[in-house]
């Protein structure tokens, strides 16, 4: 494979047309974040002109990719990368009028309830959406009968006791966020707030993780060999995507608790 080839994949056509040095230098995450981004776009139905949350976008690329293929209004936002590199690169990819960088943790964003028609996160979803209460949070966001979707790094299936041996030097404390579709689809429905439209896997999607890996990252040969030694077993990439039920009434989160401070005796007999 040449220099001008790399991350060329007719499973991803729209993707394929970026130049691979401007992929490289956007690099922010263990996925190649176009070839997710189109992947989830094709159970999102979006539309010129739609607003769309770009939840965890790392450096953009996402955020880019999806006004420039889908004209979406997107607001590009992360909470480890920086802001103003991420406007540069928007300013030089000729799109600062439809992508605008955002700084937030993805637990306290500074958006207006049901602003979104549409929210995505490309391989970043599992750092804060195991938590039971955020979907409710972030769901507050879009519009009923707006879509939620996520894509990225998963298991084709739970882990259930210890790791597998092949796994283990790889694996970290932090990685038993990883979750299966099943698990996810279990975790968002059981809210009631959601139609569940999609939850699966990419086909060949250790491959494809192994392959970004390579390109971008190869010395790091014990996620490599992990992937390599899994072959799909449990390791790959996991889809979801949900539609906010209309009929839903979404609670809003307790931001603090009122009280008031009464003196009282300390100790019985005194006072």
């Amino acid at each position: 494979m040449t220099a001008d080839d790399r991350f060329v994949s007719k499973r991803f056509p729209r993707s394929s047309t970026y130049h691979p040095e401007w992929i490289m230098a956007g690099v922010s995450g263990g996925a190649n974040p176009l070839w997710m981004t189109e992947w989830l776009a094709g159970a999102l139905d979006l539309r010129p002109g739609m607003k769309v949350l770009d939840l965890g976008c790392g450096r953009a690329l996402s955020s880019i990719f999806l006004h420039r293929e889908f004209g979406a209004q997107v607001w590009a936002t992360d909470l480890w990368f920086s802001i103003t590199e991420n406007l540069r690169r928007i300013r030089d990819a000729g799109v600062a009028d439809g992508v605008f960088p955002v700084h937030a943790d993805a637990r306290s964003l500074p958006f207006a309830l049901e602003f979104f028609d549409a929210i995505v996160s490309i391989d970043s979803f599992f750092y804060y959406g195991t938590d039971d209460l955020y979907l409710n949070y972030i769901a507050r966001l879009v519009k009923p009968g707006g879509r939620v979707g996520m894509a990225g790094a998963g298991l084709m299936r739970e882990l259930e006791g210890s790791v597998p041996e092949h796994l283990r030097e790889w694996w970290t404390k932090d990685l038993w966020c990883l979750h299966s579709a099943p698990w996810w689809r279990r975790h968002w429905e059981r809210t009631g707030i959601m139609d569940i439209e999609v939850a699966d896997t990419l086909a060949d999607g250790w491959q494809l993780w192994r392959d970004w890996h390579l390109a971008v990252a190869p010395d790091n040969a014990v996620e490599i060999q992990a992937l390599e030694a899994d072959r799909g077993r449990y390791l790959g990439y996991v889809r979801m995507v949900g539609r906010r039920r209309p009929d839903v009434q979404l609670d809003e989160p307790p931001l603090s608790v009122t009280t008031e401070y009464i003196k009282k005796p300390l100790i019985r007999g005194e006072g």
